[in-house]
């Protein structure tokens, strides 16, 4: 595995200008777009017992998963490519100690069987290009001291990093997941009764409206749905072609196969995990971007799109955006102008970041636009909203032709 690994082999010119513009390091004052970056914490909890198996006898195994991937040019080539500069991925198990010294034999047999070599070095540590893999084994982990969390008797813990070889992370960066985690599991909104419509036209006695966006209008512009993630980066399994029916955690460590891929199928997997970005930089705005755009300069939509996003798409149609996605907890700030009167949420299943919590205080009118499922391999698979409520509107359908729609009724060209 050498660094650094190609992307996409050659950028067309519009591609290098969206590369410029929209995701170089200095593109955006408050984060940095060319980094790809994912945490999930699974626990075993009374709320979340289907996904994680949690009973009175079987609980407290716990699995973090903490990835970067920092993105860039290489211009070695007579073309500019999209490489994988920096690689980091870490996962964390707590589990029953005969569990964990299982694993740790697969470890070293997946270590084997990947030609990984070691390093000789005091950590451990095993190459095998330009990556580096430790395994670092705990009787208590050092951030259940830091937090004051008990371990389970009989319970102890492993950790693999995998990174590559001059990678380093911040203290605080490191902290990150096990500080999500303190946060506890995000607890599920409840859903009322709202009323559905056929389309938008209801928006035109609540306008101005801001837009929140989840990865509906993306779908639609060829990047994969998030939950896609949670697959490549095997965090759950579907329990059922029904998507209400959730997903089942990977909670024992013998499952493992994210970090069994990553240490024998090196190659094959990082090109797994890059596919996401790929996809992202290959796509483009589609109509319903456009549409919003329009929407926006006719002075119909009005403020920063809330986006929870990272392929850029609002800001490459000309949109202001509000970046939300973030993973501690807290909520970033969403700048509602004073005039705003609705609130059109698209392909957004649950308001992680409270932004419709904050624009029902301002007593905003919540208007969802929304398939409530996905189709997948010709299967319409039931998604439906989290947190709709009483007097919120739900229109069912895709972001493009119901935004043109709407478009043409305030007779808005696009």
């Amino acid at each position: 595995m050498l660094l650094p690994y190609p992307v996409i082999d050659s950028l067309t010119d519009a591609q290098l200008r969206v590369w410029k513009q929209h995701f170089a390091p200095e593109a955006d004052g408050q984060r940095r777009p060319a980094i790809e970056e994912g945490i999930w914490r699974r626990t075993q909890d009374p709320a979340n017992a289907e996904q994680s198996g949690w009973s009175e006898d079987e609980h407290g195994r716990r699995r973090i998963v903490h990835y970067r991937l920092h993105y860039g040019l290489d211009r070695t080539q007579p073309m500019e490519r999209l490489t994988l500069d920096e690689l980091y991925l870490y996962v964390s198990w707590l589990a029953p100690a005969g569990e964990i010294a299982d694993h740790r034999s697969d470890l070293d047999q997946w270590l084997t069987d990947g030609r990984w070599k070691p390093t000789g070095d005091p950590d451990g540590s095993w190459r095998r290009g330009d990556l580096y893999a430790t395994i670092t084994e705990h009787t208590v982990h050092p951030q259940d001291e830091r937090a004051g969390r008990d371990t389970p008797a009989g319970f102890t813990s492993i950790d693999v990093t995998i990174r590559s070889v001059e990678y380093t992370l911040t203290r605080a960066s490191r902290n990150l997941p096990w500080d999500v985690l303190a946060g506890g599991p995000r607890i599920k909104e409840q859903r009322g009764n709202p009323t559905y419509a056929d389309d938008l036209s209801g928006l035109l006695d609540h306008l101005p409206f801001v837009v929140e966006a989840g990865c509906g209008t993306s779908i639609e512009a060829g990047v994969p749905p998030l939950h896609w993630l949670h697959e490549v980066y095997r965090v759950a399994a579907r329990q059922g072609n029904d998507l209400t029916q959730g997903f089942k955690f990977t909670m024992t460590p013998a499952c493992d196969i994210l970090v069994q891929e990553m240490l024998t199928d090196t190659d094959r997997t990082v090109d797994d995990l890059v596919s996401m970005f790929c996809r992202l930089i290959l796509a483009e705005p589609t109509a319903a971007h456009r549409a919003l755009k329009a929407l926006h300069d006719a002075g119909h939509a009005v403020g920063p799109v809330a986006t929870h996003n990272f392929d850029r798409l609002f800001a490459r149609a000309g949109l202001p955006e509000a970046y939300m996605r973030r993973y501690d907890q807290r909520t970033p700030h969403m700048d509602f102008p004073d005039d705003a009167k609705a609130l059109l949420v698209i392909g957004l299943h649950a308001d992680r970041r409270a932004v419709q919590e904050r624009a029902r205080e301002r007593g905003l009118k919540i208007f969802f636009l929304d398939t409530e499922g996905v189709t997948e391999n010709g299967i319409y698979k039931p998604y439906p909203i989290e947190g709709a409520r009483e007097g919120d509107v739900v229109v069912r359908s895709e972001a493009t032709p119901a935004l043109l729609h709407l478009a043409a009724l305030l007779d808005t060209a696009c």
